[in-house]
């Protein structure tokens, strides 16, 4: 996936419908690397480029390139989600018609199953068999739409709209950071913002987390949970949610709310719980992250199983809304532990690290892409038992920005 701050400035796409699409770059190059992993990697270039898809069959040896390789995208601003064995690739039309081009793998290579015409949703996820998709609006009073994809039929099954100015009840409007399945239900987190645009995404309200709960498939709004030990969960276009294997649903804060542009919450960066079959907040938990871990925040994780998280951090100085932190820790929110991962290059030397990574969601590992300052990329495996990360596949001709496999 771009960057953060591009997640920041470029929202995602929105299946509207199925069209026609003639001949595209990426019919033009075939992947000679055969396998079930998939990166996206931008080529090296001075000005915007678009992604290329490379295919791999291991990511912990050898070396992958984008010259001659590869799938080139259409257009510059993708985002990517994989759901019933299918990769969607998504194009951010920045106000225009776009695309989203779903795939498949067949013998180790990407085939292309369709195109769909696309307009601009800023959360999205899969449920049941679907992928969800938010328009969210930013001006007060306004409607958010909310659509349902089928990913056998990929086709829109339903559609409606939510009322996200009556979610806050303080005369501000929520804009949900992400989406996740919770059991049968939709949990929506959000942010209270002002009206558009006056102080970007300031509120007035910093001190608070809230989730919207809602009935699947009919969307219809069940309740709102409210808990006032945090400041709002996850970040713009960032998921704050994990969900375990006992049903337990664990929140992150990375505590970046701001007021007239300077960071306004008192709570610390902490991890909150809904405890599997309820929908209220876990009194009874609280994990401060901020202190465990000498006063970062959480930026970003990833949950790979057994209660471990892999996260994303940011030192004091270095925190900011949209920052994707590049020091690497191991959360296990059983034992409300943090570790700081071993073995990643020299901070100074990291120019960004991907997020959104895969995880064989074994307990254990997690493998995070790492592109250096001096342009060199490599795919970090992340061993949670050991808190140690170790280089493995190196891709040369470009930045990596997602990992994920079918």
């Amino acid at each position: 996936m771009k960057s953060t701050l591009k997640n920041a400035c470029y929202a995602m796409a929105l299946i509207a419908g199925i069209s026609s699409c003639s001949k595209d770059k990426s019919n033009d190059l075939i992947s000679e690397n055969k396998g079930n992993y998939i990166l996206t990697v931008t080529p090296v270039a001075s000005t915007g480029v678009a992604d290329y898809l490379l295919t791999a069959d291991n990511l912990e040896s050898g070396t992958l390139s984008t010259a001659g390789n590869g799938l080139e995208q259409d257009g510059t601003f993708r985002y990517y989600v994989t759901t019933n064995n299918k990769f969607f690739s998504m194009l951010y039309g920045q106000g225009n018609p776009g695309a989203v081009t779903t795939y498949n793998i067949q013998n180790g290579k990407l085939s292309k199953l369709s195109n769909f015409q696309t307009e601009t949703v800023q959360a999205f996820a899969p449920v049941n068999n679907d992928l969800l998709l938010v328009k969210i609006p930013r001006t007060y009073g306004n409607k958010a739409n909310w659509y349902q994809v089928d990913t056998d039929k990929l086709l829109i099954t339903s559609e409606g709209q939510l009322d996200v100015a009556n979610l806050t009840g303080n005369g501000e409007t929520a804009h949900f950071s992400w989406l996740k399945q919770v059991n049968n239900k939709v949990f929506a987190p959000y942010f209270s913002i002002k009206a558009c645009c006056a102080d970007g995404f300031g509120t007035n309200y910093p001190d608070s987390a809230w989730v919207a709960v809602y009935d699947y498939p009919s969307m219809k709004l069940e309740k709102i949970i409210k808990d006032n030990r945090t400041s709002f969960i996850g970040r713009y276009f960032v998921d704050g949610l994990g969900v375990l294997e006992n049903g337990d649903t664990y929140a992150f804060s990375s505590s970046v709310a701001t007021t007239g542009g300077v960071f306004s919450s008192k709570k610390p960066s902490a991890i909150t719980r809904i405890n599997a079959g309820t929908t209220e907040f876990d009194q009874n938990y609280y994990f401060n992250f901020q202190d465990a871990s000498g006063g970062m925040n959480i930026t970003n994780w990833i949950y790979i199983g057994g209660g471990n998280f892999v996260v994303n951090a940011t030192t004091a100085a270095e925190k900011g809304a949209y920052n994707t932190g590049v020091h690497i820790g191991i959360v296990n929110v059983n034992n409300k532990t943090f570790k700081a991962v071993t073995g990643m290059p020299d901070l100074d030397k990291i120019g960004s690290v991907t997020d959104h990574n895969f995880t064989p969601k074994d307990g254990r590992t997690a493998y995070m892409g790492v592109t250096l300052k001096d342009g060199s990329s490599f795919v970090y495996k992340i061993d949670a038992v050991t808190a140690t990360a170790t280089q493995g596949l190196k891709v040369e001709g470009g930045t990596i920005t997602s990992i994920s496999k079918l």
